[in-house]
């Protein structure tokens, strides 16, 4: 707990930067530091130099032109050096009045009178005031809460509580890192003969250790969490071969070996005592769908039901159309349930699936309704797992007796965020295209060139293909985007009065979608208009061409996404992306990463260069625990110590491994149950 004292605004704004108790406080590590521990004179600064100096202002008034401003000068032995203050208070004035000895820590560079610093960190000072004897640590702080009142309740925590080293002594020999407690006191009080770099750059091996703590109780969690999952009991469900051999004959296509080694790990974990948690990842259009169907049938081959759940409606109504043409052959009628629905169509869908005349119900998050109730959910296989937040899911985990859960994404994942997010699941990859899926040739255009893409549109189409055109959400408003992907429909279908143009976005009735897409797949829509709702799933073999409007707004996932929905059928495809300037450093690297790049690994590894790893998984609302010093595509060295070390600690010190998880997870919310 925090000391008593602490007033109430205070505490609030200490939890705003998520301190809740003293050992937050001590966790609570500085962005960056100020050397207040040395003086340069001033007439040895350069522009661009930060620095401190002593002297006598010698002068100091407000102007007015062009602005009002506090312009002074101070002097020491050396030189004049020119201070200027845009915003400053009565009690500033004061205290840079005539006369006065003070510090000033800043930035130096050349003004119009000479060399000065604007808005320096001033103090007054005496004869005998002494330099401090550690850098200055500044940290990251909330309005309302000052650097001073930060740092004197930090210092406390330091000084009055005890922290002890959770790492037995034996494996911190081995791993010759410095005990903890000297590491935080360091880092906080770091000595002014340190190199600067190796804190800013974090390789000071006080660093490592308070990064090696953090992903080693990263590890410790998910594993304890791996134990738990498999202590608990769920139905067997072995495979018969009925229902999978029946679809296995009838499909158009041959299984890769990916599909089939991925396929027969899912049958594996779905034939244990103990609930499946399985993440199945793979790029676009390696064939994630049927894998999923095939395990949906060895479910359904012992009695029980399915629940399939995509994070949109069109997404969701892709997968029933797909489904329903693999199945219903089958005998097995799947239903859909989405919130859009007639309340009448609701409540006729929850019945079946109540009553068990249902052994597959596909939907959004209308599945998790508590109105919804299964007669006996066996498995439950969530699209794009991560676009879900974690009560969404467990909400759906409560409508079986421990359901086996099948989680597919076909963001990639990074083999070393793997290693340290799902450490907890068991990871598939379908590493393996289709036969005949054609490469996709990637363009980037300017927008200044227009027309000659609509005349590249026009002969696509014409040629007996089909397109795309894209728009992506405009200032994250659905108003903008609506207005925008609307005006483009009507420009577009001015430009091409011999084609026919559809036209799809996430305010359409879900009956409208459908038929807008069934009219698009049955090739009677040549070019359709459409945001970034068909992003997923949509599977069209004769679309052959995608024009992305405004692709320096998108993140590299989305438009990596995007173009795999052409390339599904044997004509060469292309996917343009149009972009306006001015580009910022980060939309042209990204644009720069998506055009030399079709590898969906190899994206996700920039991705998360540029994005890092809470955006990337969407793990911001997952319950994982997210790092806050560790970078796993930096620290890759610590990460494999910290899942050794793991294992070991849990086998070995069992005390150690629960105090070192209390220190670090006191006050996470365990939902990595979902």
């Amino acid at each position: 707990m925090l000391p008593a004292s602490i007033p109430k605004t205070t505490l609030a704004k200490l939890a705003k930067l998520g301190i809740h108790n003293r050992f937050d406080l001590v966790l609570h590590l500085p962005l960056r530091y100020e050397d207040e521990t040395q003086l340069q004179h001033i007439a040895e600064l350069t522009p661009g130099m930060s620095a401190q100096v002593e002297g006598e202002i010698i002068h100091s008034e407000i102007v007015y032109r062009p602005r009002r401003t506090l312009m002074c000068q101070m002097q020491d032995d050396s030189g004049v050096l020119h201070l200027r203050f845009l915003h400053f208070y009565p009690s500033q004035q004061k205290q840079l009045a005539v006369g006065k000895k003070i510090r000033a820590l800043g930035e130096a560079r050349m003004g119009y009178f000479g060399m000065e610093m604007v808005h320096p960190k001033c103090r007054v000072t005496g004869e005998d005031t002494p330099l401090k004897q550690a850098l200055t640590p500044i940290y990251p702080t909330t309005a309302g809460l000052p650097q001073a009142t930060l740092s004197k309740q930090i210092q406390s925590a330091l000084n009055e509580l005890e922290l002890p080293d959770t790492l037995p002594p034996i494996l911190l020999d081995r791993l010759k890192l410095p005990g903890f407690a000297d590491s935080v006191k360091l880092l906080h009080n770091p000595p002014p003969e340190i190199a600067e770099e190796a804190l800013a750059e974090r390789t000071h091996p006080a660093w490592l250790r308070v990064k090696f703590d953090e992903l080693l109780a990263q590890q410790l969690f998910m594993r304890l969490h791996y134990r738990k999952r498999r202590s608990r009991t769920a139905p067997r469900l072995p495979a018969h071969g009925h229902y999978t051999q029946q679809l296995l004959q009838a499909l158009p296509f041959k299984l890769t070996q990916a599909q089939q080694k991925t396929l027969q790990e899912i049958s594996h974990n779905l034939d244990q005592p103990h609930p499946m948690q399985r993440l199945l990842q793979g790029d676009v259009g390696s064939g994630k769908t049927v894998v999923a169907a095939l395990a949906a049938l060895q479910d359904m081959e012992n009695g029980y039901q399915v629940a399939l759940m995509s994070p949109t409606e069109i997404l969701a109504e892709q997968h029933y159309l797909k489904l329903s043409a693999w199945l219903i052959p089958l005998g097995i009628m799947p239903v859909w349930l989405s919130g859009s629905l007639k309340k009448k169509d609701k409540q006729a869908a929850g019945a079946r699936i109540a009553q068990g005349e249902t052994q597959l119900a596909i939907g959004t998050h209308a599945l998790f309704q508590e109105q919804v109730e299964f007669q006996k959910l066996g498995l439950i296989i969530v699209d794009e797992q991560h676009k879900f937040g974690v009560q969404q899911r467990l909400a759906l985990r409560s409508k079986g007796d421990e359901p086996h859960q099948l989680m597919m994404s076909a963001t990639p994942i990074p083999r070393t965020l793997a290693m340290s997010y799902y450490a907890d699941l068991d990871v598939s990859v379908i590493d393996e295209l289709p036969p005949g899926r054609t490469p996709v040739i990637t363009k980037l255009i300017h927008d200044a060139r227009r027309e000659e893409v609509f005349v590249r549109v026009r002969d696509t189409c014409l040629a007996g293909q089909q397109a795309y055109w894209v728009c992506p959400l405009i200032d994250e408003s659905e108003t903008l985007e609506l207005q925008t992907v609307i005006e483009t429909h009507q420009a577009l279908r001015a430009a091409f009065p011999e084609l026919n143009v559809g036209l799809v976005h996430g305010k359409l009735d879900s009956a409208e979608k459908a038929r807008v897409m069934a009219a698009f797949q049955a090739g009677e829509i040549q070019l359709l208009v459409a945001t970034t709702v068909i992003e997923v799933g949509v599977d069209v073999p004769n679309a052959s061409m995608m024009v992305i409007e405004h692709a320096e707004r998108m993140g590299l996932a989305q438009l990596h996404q995007l173009r795999g929905r052409v390339g599904r059928g044997v004509a060469h495809s292309a996917c343009v992306l149009l972009f306006q300037q001015p580009l910022s450093e980060l939309a042209r690297a990204r644009l720069k990463i998506i055009y030399e790049n079709t590898d969906g690994f190899e994206i996700a590894q920039h991705d998360l260069r540029l994005r890092g790893p809470g955006e990337l998984l969407g793990t911001h609302q997952s319950g994982v625990p997210m790092l806050r010093f560790a970078d796993v595509s930096e620290d890759v060295a610590l990460l494999n110590g910290a899942r050794a070390v793991a294992d070991e600690m849990l086998r070995d010190f069992p005390e150690a491994a629960q105090a070192h998880l209390q220190r670090w997870m006191a006050n996470r919310h365990d939902y990595l149950h979902v």
